[in-house]
């Protein structure tokens, strides 16, 4: 089993830098990959993964069901630039007497409440003044991408949340506690829902007057580092999503940071993601302080 995953993984790299050839492993999202960038002007130069299993279920009695988690790294070359990307893909692969019969991605988006949640507005007699600290925020992003920090909860659905740890370590301040429809903050094991939900935080930043708040500008390039974009996968009106802007490339457009979907350095359309639909909605936020 580990053996036969272990020679999938291998293609699946291989694929990364050559063209595919063999059918049984071709992966799709690879390809987008890649002509996402060629469509950039530029190219996966070496890819690396590794595997690591996490659970292993007996479906019946001559299936086997295999939950693991694939780290990718892909040094990438964009016009004179060169990064390294990085994501963690959640996987399930299925075993038929022994022999691998399927392998996919997991979509944790599915799982996201479409409940409403209410947000109130701020007090305009209030004032909470702040400066943005955009290089704490993107170092604390940097740190903590695929690891969670044992001082704030950790959410299934985490993205939000780690957006919002981001924030606070660059000194936005928390307000609104213990009211959950109110402010933005976490604390005593209760937190905001604009901390930790994408589409109350969506709501809230753009509409906040006083402490931690947002303006929406048109375009990604306009977006500095320590911003935060929002995604409306379905293009229903109700967000999913929420990254940080950590680098740009070669033509100034965003390459971000996530949790849920642990990546970094990710390009910020997310067009090879398996939670991408042709409905695709985005919401550009650039933070406002006090400055």
């Amino acid at each position: 089993m580990r053996e036969q995953l272990q020679e999938h993984l291998a293609k699946r790299v291989e694929q990364c830098i050559s063209s595919p050839r063999n059918s049984v492993h071709y992966c799709p999202k690879i390809e987008q990959k890649k002509e996402g960038l060629s469509r950039r002007s530029g190219e996966i130069v070496k890819a690396r993964a590794s595997g690591k299993i996490i659970d292993i279920g007996q479906k019946d009695q001559e299936t086997q069901t295999v939950h693991y988690n694939v780290h990718f790294k892909y040094l990438i070359k964009h016009k004179e630039l060169i990064f390294m990307e990085e994501e963690i893909e959640k996987r399930i692969a299925e075993f038929y007497k022994g022999v691998l019969v399927e392998d996919k991605e997991t979509n944790p988006f599915e799982q996201v409440s479409k409940k409403d949640f209410p947000i109130e507005k701020a007090e305009e007699d209030l004032r909470i003044s702040y400066q943005y600290d955009r290089l704490k925020a993107v170092q604390y992003a940097e740190k903590w991408w695929n690891s969670y920090n044992p001082a704030y909860k950790t959410f299934e659905v985490d993205c939000t949340n780690y957006i919002s740890q981001c924030l606070h370590v660059g000194e936005a301040p928390m307000r609104g506690y213990p009211n959950r429809g109110k402010g933005w903050w976490m604390q005593s094991n209760n937190w905001s829902y604009s901390w930790s939900v994408a589409h109350a935080f969506r709501l809230h930043l753009p509409q906040s007057s006083i402490g931690l708040r947002a303006k929406e500008v048109s375009s990604p390039e306009e977006l500095l580092l320590g911003d935060v974009i929002c995604y409306d996968f379905q293009g229903d009106g109700r967000f999913d999503h929420t990254t940080i802007v950590t680098a740009k490339d070669a033509d100034n457009m965003p390459l971000v940071n996530a949790h849920t979907y642990n990546s970094r350095m990710r390009y910020w359309d997310y067009t090879n993601s398996t939670a991408y639909t042709p409905n695709i909605k985005y919401k550009f936020l650039t933070i406002v302080d006090d400055r």
